[in-house]
């Protein structure tokens, strides 16, 4: 850890080195302000321990300079000739603390500690949300792609309800979060609920929430989804799928804002944002009358149309860099990098299950191919209808090889053959085989670590 010293008295910067170093940190010292401003980008430290009264200006101007350019950096001010009005001015500037001469000693290693911790703390926090932002970007940059951006910078400050419509695999969620991450309602919830995963008589309970007694098994009282998401967003995934008793429930909450939670007769207000989406036809449905023509009306008021990987095959090579990075970190290994043919064979797929289907690949790839670096020839056998040497062959099975390494063979050939089967999805291959989805992946790992 290092630390920059920018003091005019040469025994202050000689006492206050010595005493760090002591603390096991690295130090960097100079006489004023100039110099210290080369060090900071110089050295890169890790908190500046900065003089008010310097040769060549106010040490609490240049606290200013540093914080524009480093607003995470702890910057403890010191002075000889402090007062009031200059520790408020620096503590509101960002100071990190503000430390009177004579220095105390001790009080300066605890504070220095303490900046150290906070920095680091502040580092990891960047560093989380910078990989969450990454988690819920979107990739590329095909026309279709920046218009929806458009419409997302649009949206998102407002409060209005939105229906995002598009095929499986296209990125709803990830369309819903961004409005929600860019929206006055950032800092409170996000909440997903899926309206065809709960099972039909639980939609409600899950939904409203229940209190204690209000059917068997409910010991407690329970919060539902929509009071998790009071003052965030609630974003209905699949609301093509919801049983109209339960879609007259939310149309009510849309109109006055307000539910009772099963079991009982209390109103409860609630301020949320809804967020839909859909892979079905809404207005046919209302036509067949399984979902309700007001509650569609209701949703509707921003439509948003999340586009099919067909429709912007020029953002396949983002995506597909993107998805190498994200399962190089996964897998703790090197990332694989494509040939220009092999990834325009990549790009020549139809992807009829999208971005998902795509990422899904990825991960096969990744699990099956020894290669860093990718040919035509090496992807072609891992793509979807490819046709893969059949198991029958006699020679498979007449080659007198050692049973381990036959077995081996054949794990690897089985399970290429079950993913195939099942899109590249590996939880459903792990389901379909009766295994944990954790050890399908543990296997799939060690096999494709084979030379």
């Amino acid at each position: 850890m290092k630390i920059l010293i920018i003091d005019d008295e040469k025994n202050i910067r000689l006492t206050l080195s010595t005493i760090l170093e002591d603390e096991g940190y690295r130090t960097e010292t100079a006489g004023n302000i100039a110099l210290g401003l080369e060090k900071l980008e110089e050295y890169d430290p890790d908190a500046v321990l900065l003089d008010v009264l310097l040769p060549d200006g106010n040490g609490i101007d240049a606290l200013a300079q540093i914080k524009a350019q480093y607003p995470a950096l702890p910057v403890i001010m010191i002075s000889g000739n402090s007062n009031i009005a200059d520790a408020v001015k620096a503590i509101k500037l960002g100071a990190f603390d503000f430390l009177e001469k004579p220095l105390s000693l001790p009080k300066v290693k605890i504070g220095v500690k303490k900046a150290m911790d906070f920095y680091a703390m502040s580092l990891k926090l960047m560093r989380m949300q910078a990989d969450s932002e990454r988690d819920w970007r979107m990739i590329g940059d095909s026309g279709v792609m920046q218009d929806l951006q458009k419409m997302i910078h649009k949206v998102a400050p407002s409060n209005a309800k939105i229906l995002i419509q598009g095929e499986s695999g296209t990125g709803k969620e990830l369309i819903a979060r961004l409005i929600h991450t860019r929206s006055n309602r950032a800092d409170k919830s996000f909440v997903k609920f899926n309206c065809a995963a709960i099972p039909r008589e639980l939609i409600e309970s899950e939904l409203f929430g229940y209190e204690k007694g209000a059917f068997t098994g409910a010991q407690a009282r329970k919060k539902g989804k929509l009071e998790e998401a009071d003052g965030g967003s609630l974003f209905l995934d699949e609301i093509g799928d919801m049983e109209l008793e339960a879609q007259a429930k939310i149309l009510r909450v849309i109109q006055e804002g307000e539910f009772e939670r099963l079991g009982s007769n209390q109103t409860h207000k609630i301020d949320v944002r809804i967020i839909a989406a859909t892979n079905k036809d809404l207005p046919a449905l209302v036509q067949k009358g399984s979902f309700r023509e007001d509650l569609f009306f209701r949703l509707n008021v921003v439509p948003i149309f999340s586009p099919p990987l067909r429709d912007r095959q020029s953002d396949i090579p983002f995506l597909v860099e993107h998805f190498a990075v994200d399962l190089a970190l996964e897998l703790a290994c090197k990332i694989k990098r494509f040939s220009a043919g092999a990834m325009q064979t990549m790009q020549a797929q139809r992807y009829p299950g999208n971005v998902r289907e795509l990422k899904n690949i990825m991960e096969r790839i990744y699990l099956l191919s020894d290669k860093e670096l990718l040919e035509k020839e090496d992807i072609l056998p891992l793509l979807p209808g490819t046709a893969i040497k059949s198991d029958t062959d006699l020679s498979f099975w007449e080659e007198t090889t050692k049973y381990q390494d036959k077995k081996r063979e054949f794990e690897k050939r089985y399970l290429k053959r079950q993913l195939e089967k099942h899109q590249g999805n590996i939880s459903k291959t792990a389901e379909a085989l009766g295994l944990q989805q954790s050890n399908l992946s543990r296997k799939l790992a060690d096999l494709a670590s084979e030379k």
